[in-house]
């Protein structure tokens, strides 16, 4: 599907040249394959480079592609711990480019899809791992009421929320029964453990969502925050683990793999890495990790059913999204067996 002809160039150089800055000639347009949801481009316009993301076109679910608190948060997050590009402009009126779309800075750096990270030796690994564990900490520790962003999400009851939410959105999107997600449905309202806490959650927070600096172990920008909200830190925590029990997307998972000799932390070792940054009791943390596993699977499992709706429906984002959406069983099985370990 050829996302770039559904742009007007000769608007998005009108609103670019009103909105951020002026620049001479026409804009340049291509679009980035990678994204699950909301359709991602590089604009070139005169001598700057953007980024813009925008809604799909098409029938969407309530809720959903909110690419108005994604913009708001990363323009909050400015000048923070946590490295997020400079946002240029917002635009929610349709008439220029259809949907609502914003624009920030194109930020240099690599973008890595493989979790086993190959072409590096273990101690680079290690060092990448240890990265992407600080920056959630410190996303985790950003004071939210001083961003202003106090009415970004409701405080408590995070993950009642979450169930309720997915739940729906699952309904909504669904194409045929899967008895697992069904059982994670009704189990994981049964068991929701106490929230201790409530911050900034990036609610999507892995590897291929961060931009590294082109030759050190630094991240310089987090992307994607579709899902950010205001939650439980241990949940978004335990989603970015997930990797550890399941392949997220397309991605190669570390489950299998021979960790020690790749110079890839363990679980155990991440979350006791996570809790030396975050000042947490591990035990605290591992008390529930299994609720925290299987209900990321679930969420993650609805997540795949909306791609599949809108790969059917012939507006998914990516040229990759019917594959995706094969993937919904596998991930309910996944999340269904942690529940079933976590129960006796």
């Amino acid at each position: 599907m050829q996302q770039t002809a559904e742009l007007d160039r000769a608007r998005l150089g009108d609103f670019i040249r009103s909105q951020v800055e002026p620049f001479e000639g026409d804009v340049a347009v291509r679009h980035i394959e990678g994204g699950q949801s909301n359709p991602t481009y590089i604009v070139d316009a005169g001598a700057r480079r953007y980024v813009l993301r925008r809604k799909p076109s098409g029938q969407l679910l309530p809720s959903a592609h909110a690419v108005e608190r994604e913009f708001r948060v990363m323009h909050a997050l400015a000048g923070s711990a946590v490295p997020v590009p400079s946002t240029c402009a917002l635009c929610e009126d349709p008439g220029v480019l259809g949907t609502s779309f914003y624009l920030m800075d194109f930020v240099e750096g690599r973008i890595l899809g493989d979790q086993t990270l190959p072409g590096m030796v273990p101690l680079e690994r290690h060092a990448m791992y240890v990265e992407m564990n600080r920056v959630l900490a410190c996303l985790h520790g950003v004071d939210y009421l001083e961003r202003g962003l106090q009415d970004f999400g409701r405080e408590g009851q995070y993950v009642e929320r979450q169930v309720e939410r997915w739940s729906r959105q699952y309904r909504a999107s669904e194409t045929h029964l899967i008895p697992e997600m069904d059982n994670l449905i009704g189990w994981l309202g049964d068991r929701i453990p106490r929230q201790l806490g409530t911050s900034i959650v990036h609610g999507d927070y892995r590897l291929d969502n961060v931009i590294f600096h082109a030759t050190e172990p630094r991240i310089v920008a987090v992307l994607d925050w579709e899902l950010a909200t205001l939650g439980d830190p241990l949940v978004d925590f335990a989603y970015h683990c997930m990797t550890w029990h399941l392949a997220l997307g397309t991605h190669r998972t570390l489950a299998g793999a021979n960790l020690a000799a790749l110079g890839i932390p363990g679980e155990t070792e991440y979350v006791a890495l996570y809790c030396q940054h975050t000042g947490r009791e591990v035990d605290a943390v591992l008390e529930h990790w299994q609720f925290y596993l299987a209900f990321n699977m679930f969420r993650f499992a609805a997540i795949q059913q909306g791609v599949a709706r809108r790969a059917l429906d012939g507006n998914a984002a990516n040229s990759k999204a019917r594959e995706v959406g094969s993937r919904v069983a596998v991930t309910a099985a996944a999340g269904w067996a942690m529940a079933c370990r976590a129960t006796h």
